[in-house]
């Protein structure tokens, strides 16, 4: 294979550089920059990682079976190769998990090795060395994720939310702050000025109509890969999830999953268990992705979420996979683990407010540009593509309300007329961004690969809209939470793609609760078209010019500008987001969710909550007839079933409810499996 040319991997994080706002304290862009000359190093020096052939591979795990790195491969011409770079040493990518090792074997992902070296090597050189073996299938080069902004979000003081919160205009205080989101609930009668009038009705998720079907279920996990999430934020501590089996702080890995203490997801930054929002270059944005996703609704607290339950119920979980910390960028490897961490720990909504450069960006204002195409993308970035695909095939499950995962990009914040990858493949989502009256954001990419739209903020737009408690349209963000320690208040604004984003998150996730409460069963892939095939369409409001001012940092308004919507006709994807009919059209599709088969080791114990698997399955009570207890037993416990394995072989057994409904299903216990029964 051949090194692709170096491209930048950005964070779409706060808005279009090129529109410098107050929502974020940014330098102005740089124009005219040469990469080779004034750009960082785009990859990681003096690591590979590399794909083994399987028989490579084979020999390579012999090695390692005492120690998760070695200094040989036991492979001779790859040790020839490697002896010219003194002091090499070999690590599998993703760790060994018992449980998981065999759909790790089947998507080939075992035989990824990060191959680490002295920085005085020439990574391009060992690369090519490399590539001319047998037993190498791909070299990747570690690329760092660069983010395309060097500020940070504007947090509301104390006082500020003190006085928003007087002004509410709702006549309940359960989200104080609700009535100041107009991406979740739109009036129509924001933004005005004179006889200008910036809103449109209804031109919102439509969570509103959505919500008397549901909620949020806890049960759905939803994975941000992104800055970390302020997990004692008292606007999302109660919706985080939390691994049951790990201990907090801890160096062991306690649950054996690969990873130690980690209780509310892991940072891969720091390789630790213990997530950061502290660090003084971080903007926030982990904890504003998640807070519009599933920040605790009706809890008398600050804002609402989309998903975030209704104060009887909680909302989706939030898992935080850091892959950015203050001005330590990610590499490949960590957000590739990331990825696969994600879909083995249980989330089915993959929220990711970054992507590649987008193959249309301007090389004179962004520097370089991204793949163009899905053939560029796949042979520029193998591993992420491979993790990826891990995602949307694993995560999930056969037997709960979606079988595998959705993954969910920001377009990018170029004002190209093509979406950044990953999500330009039709394979995931990929979010364009739209103000608070439906026409495009004035940063926002599109056309090519986009695949739907979501409010995103617009400051420039709303340039005009001055209050005793904003200056120059900070409401025309996106209002959400803040780490605490970087906001007396916990709120605060931003905008851009990236807060697109996790509005559709969070309605995928909001769609995928109420297929569980149903207990209703789809593939990844049906949900994703329904989402699609329910959106509002927009394309009636990209007409003519529409005018805006260019912000400079700390300067306020600088200089008007236009743009002429009919260039986004046809550009921002299927449409707006829309949870009400995306969640109606849920209704009597998808298949009846059945009691899963059992599959366990020889002395193994598999937990599972039968109410998952029945219509109003919390109310009713279970009976549980096994034909062969020699083969396996059952205990209950708190609502929850205990299946232990006795001896090898395969029983029959039947669930019968309080209600008269009866399944059957099978029991299958295996030696030397996993504790899941997989050998």
């Amino acid at each position: 294979m051949m090194i692709m040319k170096k491209t930048y991997l950005y964070l779409m994080l706060l808005g279009a550089l090129l529109s410098m706002s107050s929502c974020v304290k940014e330098e102005p862009a740089q124009p005219n920059v040469t990469p080779e000359e004034e750009q960082p190093t785009t990859y990681l020096e003096g690591e590979l990682i590399v794909k083994f052939s399987a028989d490579a591979a084979a020999v390579i795990e012999q090695q390692c079976q005492t120690r998760s790195a070695v200094t040989r491969s036991g492979i001779g011409s790859v040790d020839e190769v490697l002896s010219l770079i003194n002091g090499y040493e070999l690590e599998r990518v993703f760790p060994y998990v018992a449980d998981t090792e065999q759909r790790t074997r089947e998507a080939e992902l075992d035989r990824w090795y990060v191959v680490r070296f002295g920085k005085e090597y020439n990574v391009e050189d060992v690369a090519a060395r490399l590539e001319q073996l047998g037993e190498v299938q791909r070299v990747n080069l570690n690329r760092t994720i660069k983010r395309a902004y060097t500020g940070k979000a504007t947090p509301l003081s104390r006082a500020q939310l003190e006085r928003m919160t007087a002004q509410s205009r709702a006549a309940s205080q359960e989200d104080p702050l609700l009535p100041m989101q107009w991406n979740m609930i739109n009036r129509g009668d924001l933004f005005t000025s004179g006889d200008v009038v910036k809103s449109v009705k209804d031109a919102d998720v439509q969570v509103e109509k959505a919500w008397t079907r549901s909620t949020g279920d806890e049960s759905v996990i939803v994975a941000v890969l992104d800055e970390g999430v302020d997990v004692t934020h008292p606007d999302l501590a109660a919706n985080m999830w939390v691994n049951p089996y790990e201990v907090a702080g801890s160096h062991e890995d306690n649950d054996g999953n690969g990873y130690a203490g980690d209780v509310y997801g892991y940072n891969f930054i720091k390789n630790s268990g213990t997530i950061t929002t502290n660090d003084l270059y971080d903007s926030g944005h982990g904890s504003h992705v998640a807070g519009v996703i599933a920040a605790v609704n009706k809890n008398g607290e600050g804002i609402a979420s989309i998903a975030g339950g209704n104060g009887e119920k909680g909302g989706v979980r939030i898992m935080s996979c850091q892959v950015f910390s203050g001005n330590l960028s990610g590499s490949s490897l960590q957000v590739v683990r990331a990825i696969k961490y994600a879909a083995d720990n249980g989330a089915v909504v993959l929220q990711c407010s970054w992507g590649f450069m987008s193959g249309s960006a301007n090389i004179y204002d962004w520097g370089s540009q991204g793949p163009r195409t899905e053939e560029e993308f796949e042979a520029y970035a193998p591993l992420e593509k491979a993790a990826l695909e891990y995602f949307l095939h694993y995560a999930g499950s056969p037997n709960g309300p979606i079988e595998g995962g959705i993954a969910v990009f920001a377009a990018g914040n170029e004002s190209a007329d093509m979406a950044g990858y990953p999500g330009a493949s039709d394979k995931y989502l990929s979010v364009a961004g739209t103000a608070a009256d439906y026409t495009a954001a004035v940063y926002t990419n599109y056309g090519f690969g986009t695949s739907i739209s979501a409010p995103g903020g617009d400051q420039d737009y709303y340039y005009d809209y001055v209050d005793d408690t904003h200056n120059y349209g900070e409401v025309g963000c996106i209002l959400s939470t803040l780490p605490m320690s970087k906001s007396e208040s916990g709120y605060g604004y931003m905008e851009g793609t990236s807060m697109a984003c996790p509005h559709v998150s969070g309605v995928v996730a909001l769609g995928v609760s109420y297929a569980a409460e149903l207990r209703r069963h789809f593939k990844a892939t049906e949900l994703q078209e329904l989402l699609m095939a329910t959106a509002t369409p927009i394309d009636a409001y990209q007409t003519g010019m529409k005018l805006y001012m260019r912000y400079a940092a700390d300067l306020g308004p600088i200089q008007p500008m236009q743009m002429n919507l009919s260039n986004y006709r046809g550009g921002m994807g299927s449409g707006q987001v829309n949870a009400d009919t995306f969640l109606a059209a849920i209704e009597g599709k998808g298949v009846e969710v059945r009691f899963p088969n059992i599959y366990l080791a020889t002395g193994g114990v598999s937990v599972v909550s039968p109410a998952r698997y029945f219509k109003n399955g919390e109310q009713l009570t279970y009976q549980v007839t096994i034909a062969d207890t020699n083969i396996a037993t059952l205990r209950s416990y708190n609502q929850m079933l205990y299946f232990q394995g006795i001896a090898p072989g395969t029983t029959s057994a039947e669930i019968r409810t309080s209600d008269g409904q009866t399944q059957t299903f099978q029991i299958t216990v295996r030696n030397g499996a996993g504790s899941n029964g997989w050998l």
